[in-house]
């Protein structure tokens, strides 16, 4: 019991440490502001590459999929005036404005790459086109993802009813289409999640190394989202001092909380590697 005391000590210590001595508050304001900076371009991108395809429902889908997870107070003027933006007709899929809107998105996966190296504490070594290639390829997947769920929403109800038809015991657990697209946005969060710790950072790391981690970021989410959201309707003075600006300064503290969270996960992740290794090398 002592001995598991004392590396979770150790760990914690590890990790916090390194978070706060390698500009963890700078990095997670930096991820902050170009995933802000990048959201807007990968909806834009992601909706009108939906639409040149024929998928009208994508922007309402893409809306619910990014901010069905973040508290109603941060999310709900947010996603209205992006459901309006998304919604405004284009046809300029090839324009030097829409590739431009997947480079600025690719940005916020670059963003990611940096904050994981620091937190595993690896040099990047790879190329800066073979990055820039895997960026862009992890906006198209994106886009590929969100846009095959908007095509299984369509489907979800006739599916649902289908179901209720012929298996009776199915009929309590269906739910409704709120609580699928609740499902939906938490699996391509945690789906997302190990797929930029897996292959972004440099270096090689196990599969069930990342669940810590994950896990850390999680929970770390729901408790800090919980606790913003509670301190903005209870005691904040964001829309007496921002003005028209409070939506979007709220917005920034909040992905600055799940950003710090985010980079702890990996913090968290590394420290217990580097304690495991330790304690091999120790007892072999």
């Amino acid at each position: 019991m002592l001995r598991n005391i004392v590396a979770v000590k150790r760990v914690l210590y590890d990790a916090l440490g390194h978070f706060n001595n390698d500009d963890g508050w700078a990095m997670s304001s930096h991820l902050a502001i170009t995933a802000l900076m990048a959201l807007f371009p990968f909806l834009i991108f992601a909706t009108t590459l939906a639409s040149f395809l024929g998928a009208q429902a994508f922007a309402d889908t893409a809306v619910h999929i990014v901010f069905d997870t973040w508290p109603e107070q941060i999310a709900k003027p947010i996603a209205r005036e992006v459901l309006n933006v998304l919604t405004v007709q284009r046809t300029d899929l090839l324009t030097y404005g829409v590739v431009l809107a997947a480079y600025f998105a690719s940005n916020g996966i670059e963003a990611l790459r940096t904050s994981l190296n620091r937190a595993y504490r690896v040099s990047e070594t790879r190329g800066f086109f073979y990055r820039r290639a895997q960026s862009l390829v992890f906006v198209l997947i994106a886009t590929a993802g969100i846009l095959a769920i908007s095509v299984l929403l369509v489907f979800a109800p006739i599916l649902a009813r289908l179901a209720e038809a012929h298996i009776e015991w199915i009929k309590p657990y269906m739910g409704t289409i709120t609580v699928w697209r609740y499902a939906v946005a938490s699996a391509v969060i945690v789906g997302g999640l190990f797929a930029v710790h897996f292959w972004l950072p440099a270096g090689k790391r196990r599969f069930v190394s990342l669940v810590p981690g994950i896990l850390f970021t999680l929970i770390g989410w729901l408790i800090g989202s919980t606790v913003f959201a509670s301190y903005i309707d209870h005691f904040s003075s964001y829309v007496t001092t921002y003005a028209g600006l409070a939506s979007i300064m709220i917005a920034v503290v909040f992905l600055y909380i799940v950003s710090a969270v985010f980079i702890l996960g990996g913090e968290l992740n590394a420290a217990i590697s580097r304690y495991l290794e330790a304690r091999a090398r120790v007892t072999g």
